[in-house]
Order: C-alpha cells, then structure tokens, then sequence
C-alpha cells in the first residue's frame, strides 16, 4: 500500500491547477481559454498579470517540492514515487479531463526536494536560458535536462533515471514549442501567440 499511497498523494498535490484557479480568482477569466491554453506561468504572463504568473510558477513549483517532502517524511523511502506522482498529476489532472502543464516548473521543485543542489543548478539554468534566449520552451526543455546530468554529475544515482524519464516526459508535453522551434516560429516571452 505504501507505494500507491505515495503516488496518489504526489497525484492530488500535483493536480492542484494553481494557474486556472489564481486567473480565475482574480478576474482574469478562464486561462485555458487564452495564448496557448496551458495552466502555466508562461500562459498566466499572457493576461498581463506578471503577479500572477509568478504566483503560479511558485506555486507550481511548490506542490513538487511538498509532494517529496511529505511523502519521504510519511512514506519513508517511496519519495520517488511521489515525486512521478506529482509530475503526472501536474501534466495530467484529472480535474481538467487530462489537460494539464508542461511540468517545468511542478519538475524544478522536485529536485529541489530530492537533492537542493541539483535544484539550484536547475533554477540557475532555467533563468539563464531565459535571459539568453527569451524563449520560455527552449528555457524549460533545458533545465530539465540538467537534471539528470547534474543528478549524474553530483554522484545522485538513484535520481538518475527518475529525472531522465521526466525531463523525457517536459519534451513530450513541448511537442508543438519543438515544432515552431525548428520553423522559427516560436514566441519569446511577452508574444500573445503560441
């Protein structure tokens, strides 16, 4: 029972739709109707309520952290699990027919959790890639691929193939971002489209 308790726990924290509800309670309207339709902070920028975004982006990155820490402290070595858990329940909540986020920022509280220096390097990758590139996508798909590299690299080998696996699942959700990666057709932060 332990480890379904671990996932379902990370499952419900992770589902929590913190961009859809933050847009909603302040009068913003329904966010998966606006820009792309998804409930994350780079969506949330699109209404204009830079606030906002940031408070889902926090948030979001939040319930990973709190998923593994909750878990490894109630469920003693099922962390892991959670920590899929909350991913999934983030990309996939059953609240909104399935139709979640893309898990970057849900992804960077995880390692946070899992081992806080493999966290920062994700954050400080994420931020600079941003800076360089204004490109929310190419930001997000490359933090979460330092991930496993800095898990790797910091002699984190149980993490390894976990981080791997959900920096695979960030490229799956950024499909249409590759597409308009490769056409040149991407929008930087602050376009209204894509």
């Amino acid at each position: 029972m332990a480890p379904l308790a671990a996932l379902a726990i990370g499952y419900l924290l992770g589902s929590i739709p913190f961009g859809v509800i933050l847009t909603r309670i302040a009068g913003a309207g329904d966010l998966r109707t606006i820009g792309s339709g998804n409930i994350g902070a780079t969506n949330v920028l699109r209404t204009g309520r830079k606030g906002l975004a940031a408070a889902t982006l926090l948030l979001d990155a939040a319930k990973g952290w709190l998923a593994v820490v909750l878990v490894a402290w109630l469920v003693p070595g099922e962390a892991p699990l959670a920590a899929a858990g909350a991913f999934v329940g983030h990309c996939y909540p059953v609240w909104l027919k399935f139709r979640g986020g893309k898990g970057v920022a849900t992804l960077m509280g995880i390692v946070l959790a899992l081992h806080w220096p493999c966290g920062l390097i994700y954050a400080a990758v994420w931020l600079a890639m941003l800076a360089v590139t204004r490109i929310s996508s190419l930001a997000g798909i490359v933090a979460a691929f330092s991930a496993p590299v800095s898990a790797g690299a910091l002699g984190q080998f149980d993490s390894v193939m976990l981080l791997t696996a959900l920096a695979l699942l960030v490229i799956w959700k950024h499909r249409s971002n590759i597409d308009r990666l490769l056409s040149g057709t991407e929008p930087r932060v602050g376009a209204r489209d894509g």
